[in-house]
C-alpha cells in the first residue's frame, strides 16, 4: 500500500511496493533465542498486514468524504508519527544526530510519505479505492524500471524486462485501452498512478545517500514520518480551510489510517522481516489490491467490469517476474 517506506541501512533494495524495506541487522538467532520470539505467530501477522494494508485505501476514501486531501494526509501522518514516537521512547531509540542524514530524510519523507499520501487521497476524490489499490500495485515495475538506470548494479534480464513488459500490459488492461479509456477519470488515474512510482525513487533516493547511516531503522522511519508531518502541515493551512465540524466515521478513518496503516503496519513489517525474511513478508504487497478491490466492492459497493481484476492479476504476475530471481 501507501505506506510509509522506510530509510534502511542495507545494501538491497526492496522489492515491495507498499512494505516498508527491511530492518536493520539484527542478533543472531541463537543469541536471541526463542524467548523474543513474538507470542503471535507470523501468519497471523502477516494476515493482519495485509488486510490493514488492503483497507487503507477504503480508509482514504472514507475520509475524503469529510475532509480535503491535505487534511488526510496531515492526520495520517501524525497519528502515524504518535505511533512510532511512543514506541522510540519505550525502547529509548536516539534521533540522527547528523544535520546531512536529516537533509536526506527530509526529501525521503517528501517521496515516500507526503506526495504519495497526498497524491492517492487527491485521486480518490474522483475514482474508485479499488482502481487506487490496483494503481499501487505497480510500483515495483516503476521500480525495476528506474532501477535499471539509477543503479548500476541492477542488471536487466530476460525474465525482469518480461515482467516489465507484462505488468503494462495489465495496466493497459485495467484501463481499458481496446476501448479507448471510456469512462476513465484521466487525472485521478494519473495522480495514482505518480504516487506509486513516487515510492520507488524516494527508495533509490534512500539506498543512494542513507546507507550506512548508523541509526537504526526504527529512528529512521520515525524521523521520516515527523518530517512529512511537518512538510504538510506547512503546506496544508496553504490549500485548505479549518473544517467546521468533525464527523465521526471519516475522522476514525483517518486516525486508523495512520495508527494502524502508517504506525502499526510499519512495526509488523519489521517484525515479519526479521523472522521469516524479506522475501516472504514483501509477498503481502501482492495481497493489497485483491483485499483493496474487495474492501471497495462489499463495503463501498463500487463496481467492477471484467477488466479490472483480470487486469490486476497481469500487474500482479508482471510485478512478481520483476522481483523475482533465477536460482544459482
Amino acid at each position: 500500500m501507501s505506506a510509509p517506506t522506510a530509510p534502511r541501512p542495507a545494501t538491497e533494495p526492496s522489492a515491495s511496493p507498499a512494505a516498508p524495506p527491511e530492518a536493520p541487522a539484527t542478533a543472531p538467532a541463537s543469541a536471541t533465542g526463542a524467548a523474543r520470539r513474538p507470542a503471535l505467530d507470523w501468519r497471523l501477522r502477516f494476515a493482519a498486514l495485509s488486510l490493514i494494508w488492503g483497507f487503507s485505501f477504503l480508509l482514504i476514501k472514507v475520509g475524503t468524504d469529510a475532509y480535503a486531501p491535505f487534511q488526510v494526509t496531515l492526520g495520517r501522518l501524525l497519528s502515524g508519527t504518535a505511533v512510532l514516537a511512543v514506541v522510540m521512547v519505550v525502547k529509548r531509540e536516539r534521533l540522527p544526530r547528523s544535520a546531512r542524514t536529516w537533509g536526506h530524510l527530509a526529501v525521503a519523507a517528501f517521496f515516500l510519505n507526503a506526495l504519495p499520501f497526498s497524491l492517492f487521497a487527491y485521486a480518490e476524490l474522483s475514482i474508485p479505492s479499488t482502481l487506487a489499490g490496483i494503481c499501487n500495485a505497480t510500483s515495483p515495475l516503476w521500480g525495476m524500471a528506474l532501477s535499471l538506470v539509477a543503479l548500476s548494479e541492477d542488471r536487466p534480464t530476460r525474465r525482469r524486462v518480461a515482467g516489465l513488459g507484462l505488468g503494462f500490459l495489465g495496466v493497459l488492461t485495467v484501463l481499458g485501452a481496446w476501448q479507448g479509456f471510456s469512462g476513465l477519470d484521466f487525472s485521478g488515474t494519473a495522480m495514482a498512478l505518480l504516487a506509486s512510482l513516487s515510492y520507488p525513487v524516494g527508495w533509490i533516493y534512500v539506498r543512494r545517500t542513507l546507507a550506512g547511516s548508523g541509526a537504526s531503522t526504527l529512528a529512521l522511519t520515525g524521523s521520516q514520518l515527523f518530517l512529512g508531518t511537518v512538510q504538510l502541515a506547512v503546506v496544508t493551512p496553504l490549500f485548505t480551510t479549518v473544517p467546521g465540524r468533525f464527523p465521526v466515521l471519516p475522522t476514525l478513518a483517518v486516525v486508523a489510517l495512520g495508527a494502524l496503516g502508517t504506525g502499526l503496519a510499519v512495526l509488523l513489517q519489521y517484525g515479519l522481516v526479521n523472522e521469516v525474511g524479506p522475501t516472504t513478508a514483501q509477498m503481502v504487497t501482492y495481497f493489497i489490491p485483491v483485499i483493496a478491490t474487495a474492501a471497495g466492492v462489499a463495503v463501498l459497493g463500487e463496481r467492477l467490469s471484467w477488466n479490472t481484476p483480470v487486469g490486476a492479476l497481469i500487474v500482479l504476475a508482471g510485478a512478481a517476474l520483476t522481483q523475482s530471481r533465477r536460482r544459482a
